[in-house]
C-alpha cells in the first residue's frame, strides 16, 4: 500500500507540472515577430554575400567591355523568324574567311536545304569539298571523296596540334555552337568583329596578339578577320564591315538553333490547340457541374425520404 501510493503521489506531482508549463508552451509567436526575423535573415544573408563578392580577387581575364544588345530580326518577338537572305549571305562569310580556322563540327550541308538553298544547290555545293569517308577502302586505307549531302563541313586542320601549329599556338574554337557558349549571345559575335581597335596606355600586346576590349582580358590572338570589300555577296548587298558581321552573327546563331523557326511553330500550334482543349474543358466543366454546384440539400423534420 505504501508503495501505491508513493507512485500515485508522483504521477499527481507530473501532471501538475505538465499543467503549470502547458500555458507557456501554447503561447503564441505574433505574425509580425516572424515577418521581421524572416526579413532579418534575408538582409543578414544578402550582406554577407555582397560583401564576400566584393573581397574576391578580381582576374584580368574577368575584365571586358558586355556587348551593346541589337534589335536581331529573330528577336523582336515570338512571331519573329530568322533572316533567310541574311543567314545565306552569312555562310559566304563563314565560309570564305571563318572556315580558315574555324570548324562548324555539328552542322552538315543538309541543314542548309530549304534553309538557304534548294536541295540541288546542296548537293553541288557539297560536291564542292573533299571529305574522308567513314569506312576504308578494300585495301585498308582511309581515302577522301566529293562531299554529300549527309555530310559535315570538313574542318580546316586534321587535329588540335595542326591547328595550334597555324595559329601561333592558339586553339581557335569550333563555331557551330558558340552564340550559346558566350554570354550576349550574337551580340557578343558582332561586338568582337566590329570592336578591334589600339590598346589603352598601359596595356603591353604580346607577339601575335592584338586588342579587343569585348574579348576577356582584351588581348586576343586573332587578328580581325572582316573589314570592308574584304569579300563579295552574290545578291549584290554591299559587304561593309557591319554589314559582313551582321550576317555572320546571324548565320552562326540560325546555325547553334537550327530548329529556331520550326519550334516556334509548332509552339503557336500548341498554344492554338491547347486553347480551345481549354475552352472546351471549361465549358463542360460548367455544364457538367453546376447542376451539383447550384443544387440546395434539405432535411425536413419527420419526412418520409
Amino acid at each position: 500500500m505504501a508503495a501505491r501510493s508513493g507512485v500515485l503521489r508522483m504521477l499527481a506531482g507530473a501532471r501538475q507540472a505538465s499543467s503549470a508549463t502547458a500555458p507557456a508552451a501554447a503561447e503564441i509567436i505574433p505574425q509580425w515577430k516572424r515577418v521581421a526575423g524572416a526579413l532579418g535573415i534575408l538582409g543578414v544573408g544578402t550582406t554577407g554575400a555582397l560583401l564576400y563578392g566584393e573581397c574576391l580577387p578580381v582576374m584580368a581575364e574577368e575584365e571586358f567591355v558586355h556587348p551593346t544588345p541589337f534589335p536581331w530580326e529573330h528577336r523582336k518577338s515570338y512571331f519573329s523568324t530568322f533572316d533567310a537572305a541574311s543567314i545565306r549571305r552569312g555562310y559566304e562569310v563563314y565560309r570564305q574567311v571563318c572556315a580558315a580556322c574555324h570548324s562548324m563540327d555539328r552542322i552538315a550541308f543538309r541543314n542548309l536545304q530549304d534553309v538557304i538553298y534548294t536541295e540541288a544547290e546542296v548537293k553541288e555545293l557539297a560536291a564542292e569539298f573533299e571529305v574522308r569517308n567513314a569506312e576504308p577502302n578494300e585495301d585498308g586505307d582511309a581515302f577522301k571523296r566529293p562531299g554529300k549531302a549527309f555530310d559535315y563541313f570538313p574542318p580546316p586542320y586534321e587535329n588540335e596540334q595542326q591547328s595550334r601549329k597555324a595559329n601561333g599556338g592558339a586553339l581557335p574554337p569550333d563555331l557551330s555552337v558558340i552564340t550559346k557558349a558566350r554570354h550576349g549571345n550574337e551580340d557578343y559575335i558582332f561586338a568582337l568583329l566590329t570592336g578591334y581597335c589600339d590598346p589603352p596606355a598601359g596595356i603591353t600586346l604580346g607577339e601575335n596578339q592584338h586588342y579587343n576590349p569585348y574579348f576577356p582580358g582584351g588581348k586576343i590572338g586573332m587578328q580581325a578577320p572582316i573589314y570592308d570589300e574584304v569579300i563579295e555577296y552574290s545578291d549584290g548587298t554591299p559587304p561593309t564591315t557591319s554589314q559582313l558581321a551582321k550576317d555572320v552573327s546571324t548565320f552562326l546563331c540560325w546555325a547553334a538553333e537550327p530548329e529556331h523557326d520550326e519550334r516556334k511553330r509548332m509552339g503557336m500550334k500548341a498554344m492554338i490547340y491547347l486553347s480551345i482543349l481549354g475552352a472546351l474543358a471549361f465549358y463542360t466543366k460548367r455544364v457538367k457541374w453546376s447542376v451539383l454546384k447550384n443544387r440546395q440539400v434539405a432535411y425536413v423534420k419527420d419526412s418520409k425520404y
